[in-house]
């Protein structure tokens, strides 16, 4: 096992599936079904979630919201989401906690960093939900932090696309896959990643990031028992 100890990175808007908008309960139960693989073996995870599907705080200003509000909506979005993925990784027999890093005792725990780790060692899913609880901050960059401060192996940040390319595949044909990169030549390059206080967090830390694509069955599996899967960013 070459990760035993993993801080997932989930886009809200993967949730959506082929959905324009929310949750598509097929996609939540393929992600559950996922997780669990690799929770069987023994991988201590943290969850962070986006809430983009539901609300995002830097659209705030477009429909007349103070970004300071938008961002906060944008933490409940990422709860929402949270509660959601909960209930499905539940459903398959896993057990879960959700943490807030906005005190909402009603529904989760505070997010305490002791409390998240031993969470883990008791072998429980730990979902890291509202963010840092302060805005102008993104989830990657939340994603980043967690990681750091539960002495994470590595960012696995899951996307739809199955690695970092020179260029948008998705626009571009010729745009190639890079197996392995450092941190520097990801700046150089400029490529979007993460944004750049998240990118800053894992470089400073030596903290791994691996992109990969999470909506293909077993690659969570594979890339946690060491096999070549998506990008590897590193020093």
């Amino acid at each position: 096992m070459k990760y035993k100890r993993i801080l997932l990175k989930l886009s809200g808007e993967a949730l959506m599936g082929n959905k324009g908008f929310g949750i598509d309960s097929q996609r939540l139960e393929q992600y559950a079904t996922e997780i669990k693989k690799v929770a069987k073996e023994g991988v201590q995870i943290g969850i962070v979630i986006g809430g983009g599907n539901i609300f995002r705080g830097e659209d705030a200003q477009d429909i007349k919201i103070d970004r300071v509000q938008g961002d906060y909506m944008g933490m409940m979005a990422t709860l929402m989401n949270g509660m959601a993925l909960q209930s499905a990784l539940e459903n398959v027999g896993l057990f879960t906690r959700l943490l807030s890093a906005i005190p909402i005792d009603k529904i989760c725990e505070p997010y305490i960093r002791r409390r998240a780790i031993r969470h883990m060692e008791k072998g429980r899913i730990v979902i890291l939900g509202a963010g840092t609880g302060n805005p102008y901050f993104t989830t990657d960059s939340a994603a980043s932090l967690r990681a750091i401060e539960i002495e994470a192996d590595a960012v696995l940040k899951g996307t739809r696309v199955d690695g970092v390319y020179t260029a948008d595949p998705e626009k571009d044909a010729t745009a190639t896959r890079y197996d392995t990169i450092t941190f520097q030549e990801a700046y150089d390059k400029n490529l979007k990643i993460m944004d750049l206080t998240a990118f800053t967090l894992c470089k400073e830390n030596n903290l791994p990031i691996i992109i990969f694509d999470m909506n293909k069955p077993d690659n969570l599996y594979k890339l946690v028992h060491g096999e070549q899967i998506g990008t590897l960013i590193t020093r």
